[in-house]
């Protein structure tokens, strides 16, 4: 960083039309002075805490219990502060009510006999808490995430030290009058809430959002009103921008998904979907088919579905799912380019011998029941179909709340980010088998590597907001549909999306999907070195963290890989991968000392948690510890903030001499 004594009247000169602009900011000398003192401040703290997650599949009370107990963090802070102090049992009811201060408040009145006695104890025992979690921010950015009604008292009880005697008695006055005028309630809320904001400084959320849990949309609100966040765009998050977009393919597969787990209120509670159009002809269409290959993927103990309502959701899967495949086939004939032939197979099946014919083999089917196929034109939509896929295509684009979220996560999000040295991107970047990076072709020219993760989310930003006459907009809406399930998907990366032989053929080898080279050339260091070279990713200490494919941790695999050089966090949040995963996702954690893993243990309910104090039972792993403890300054926003001090430095010297005119004097 450059000294006053370097800085010329050239340089100044050279850049008189930004300082010009910046003294409207920082009118005088003391005003610029002022501010440097406070960004230099700011450099010199430790860094804030950022976390990673990664297929969060809908589970939203877990991925909201991990955010309010901050993977683990805030019970290790209760811990280190009252140590022995405190009785197990009392630090545990201190954690669930700063998760959950509302619904614990209304328990503890219940129970509590000398209510003002146990709100001085609590609240001094927050106020302690919220000094240690706000202790490595400065007061402005403390200040700015106070809630503005208790503002003021938060920072005299944050900055006040119970040491002086006098300063006891006077926090001592403070607490007793929050107590007397009725706000203790609301004070402890407040605090609560603060506690959680400052231990996440910063969220980075690596795909997936959607699909297979019970609550994409509460994760989406939970999101929006999130302090500092954002997203690596997941291939399931894209299907629903997809099905956002108006693309009917990325319709027909959002709805099979929600059939194929029973998550029927997301659709239609949370997005305001009508489905009955859909259970209509369902009901019609398949009345005489049993539809025993499409019953929903839901644990007896956790279903709310009485037989019949089960039955029909059954009916509805196997009727979006043919209307699903004739969709796609359309798509695939209208873009050779997409190299998807292979994928067009109903042609295949003799529904005289009721076997599926491919490359001159039989392959036993273990449902032949077509009741809406042509079998001289199996790819003909029927006129109820045209109907319904109509019907569905306007509830999904006219859906006010999928709009809104579908805001947030365009806003919030993209293809990939390099942040602090580290790349984040979901899946998979397309790769030969020599190591090298795949070149892929989109409407006659070819990317790799950066540039084709930078096309594609321009390609996807196109499909949803372009006007209806751009002539890319018809392109790009269709290839959403091909980031879902293409070969060449940096979302997907794999041969094939094996649906159709999944659901009809007896034959399990017709069900693999070969991956891509990236997920196993991924395990060598000097690959990812490359990787994170074409990102221009600097630093002594880089990684590529990614998830999208569960770590299997009950078979012994590890998700830190290439030597520490790359992290894979999928660790199966989805209740659905929990038995291949044998665990219930990650967290990774990075903070100014370095890396930590945190593996969670299935959560049980957001109830429990509440009324017996149940939190998930996490296990932390130090994947890499800094020799010195990282600052902002190590940071990209710390690098952010020395440029700024840079151009305060040549208006303090262009004040000095002159150069610009000081005003408020």
């Amino acid at each position: 960083m450059k000294t006053y004594k370097q800085i010329t009247p050239e340089m100044i000169q050279k850049d008189i039309r930004y300082l010009e602009l910046l003294s409207h900011d920082f009118p005088n000398l003391a005003a610029a002075s002022t501010e440097i003192i406070n960004l230099e401040a700011i450099l010199n703290l430790p860094k804030g805490t950022e976390h990673f997650l990664a297929d969060l599949h809908g589970e939203y009370e877990a991925f909201q219990h991990v955010l309010r107990n901050a993977s683990g963090a805030i019970k290790r802070k209760v811990n280190e502060i009252f140590g022995n102090n405190l009785r197990e049992m009392e630090k545990k009811e201190l954690c669930t009510l700063i998760y959950y201060p509302e619904q614990k408040l209304q328990l503890v009145k219940e129970v509590e006999k000398d209510l003002v006695d146990w709100y001085v104890i609590t609240l001094n025992q927050l106020v302690k808490v919220c000094q240690n979690v706000s202790s490595k921010y400065t007061r402005s950015k403390v200040r700015k995430a106070l809630p503005e009604e208790f503002s003021y008292i938060i920072q005299e009880l944050l900055h006040e030290s119970p040491m002086d005697p006098n300063k006891q008695a006077y926090i001592n006055v403070i607490i007793r009058t929050i107590i007397e005028t009725r706000r203790a309630d609301d004070f402890i809320i407040a605090l609560c809430n603060l506690i959680q904001r400052l231990t996440i400084d910063s969220l980075h959320i690596l795909g997936d959002i959607f699909d297979r849990g019970p609550g994409p949309h509460i994760i989406m609100d939970t999101l929006c009103n999130y302090h500092n966040f954002d997203i690596q765009w997941g291939n399931h998050d894209i299907l629903w921008m997809g099905a956002a977009s108006g693309n009917d393919c990325c319709i027909a597969n959002v709805l099979r998904l929600a059939m194929r787990y029973g998550n029927l209120p997301a659709l239609e509670d949370g997005y305001g979907i009508n489905l009955l159009p859909l259970a209509t002809f369902a009901m019609e269409a398949y009345a005489n088919d049993p539809c025993e290959y499409f019953a929903p993927k839901i644990a007896p103990e956790s279903s709310s579905y009485n037989d019949k309502t089960l039955r029909l959701i059954s009916q509805m899967h196997k009727a979006i799912t043919i209307i699903q495949f004739k969709l796609e086939a359309a798509a695939i004939r209208r873009h050779p380019e997409f190299d998807m032939d292979s994928r067009l197979l109903l042609h295949h099946i003799d529904f005289k011998r009721k076997v599926f014919q491919l490359d001159g083999k039989d392959y036993e089917m273990r449902d032949c029941l077509f009741p809406t196929i042509d079998p001289e034109n199996p790819y003909q939509l029927t006129e109820e179909e045209e109907e319904i896929v109509q019907k569905l295509h306007k509830s999904f684009t006219g859906s006010e709340k999928l709009r809104k979220h579908m805001k947030c996560i365009f806003r919030y999000g993209c293809m990939y980010n390099v942040c602090n040295s580290n790349l984040l991107f979901h899946a998979s970047m397309p790769m030969n088998a020599d190591g090298t990076l795949k070149e892929v072709d989109i409407l006659g020219k070819k990317y790799k590597g950066e540039a084709l993760l930078k096309r594609v989310g321009q390609l996807i930003r196109t499909a949803y907001f372009a006007e209806e006459d751009d002539p890319e907009k018809a392109f790009a809406r269709d290839f959403i549909w091909y980031l879902w399930c293409g070969k060449n998907s940096p979302a997907f990366d794999k041969s094939k999306m094996a649906t159709f032989e999944r659901y009809f053929l007896t034959d399990k080898e017709t069900h693999k999907e070969v991956k891509g080279y990236y997920y196993t050339l991924r395990d060598r260091e000097d690959i990812c070195d490359m990787i994170l070279d074409e990102f221009g990713v600097e630093g002594e200490h880089r990684h590529i963290i990614n998830g999208h494919v569960p770590v299997k941790a009950v078979k012994g695999e590890k998700p830190i890989k290439a030597n520490g050089k790359l992290m894979v966090i999928d660790g199966g949040f989805s209740k659905a991968y929990q038995p291949e995963t044998g665990i219930a996702g990650y967290t990774l954690v990075y903070h100014s000392r370095g890396f930590q893993l945190v593996q969670h243990e299935p959560f049980t309910s957001t109830q429990k948690a509440i009324e017996e104090g149940q939190d998930i039972k996490s296990t932390t792993q130090i994947v890499e510890l800094s020799s010195q403890r990282m600052m902002v300054k190590d940071t990209d926003k710390g690098r952010e903030l020395m440029v700024q001090i840079e151009d305060l430095k040549k208006l303090l010297v262009a004040y000095q001499n002159g150069i610009i005119k000081e005003r408020g004097i």
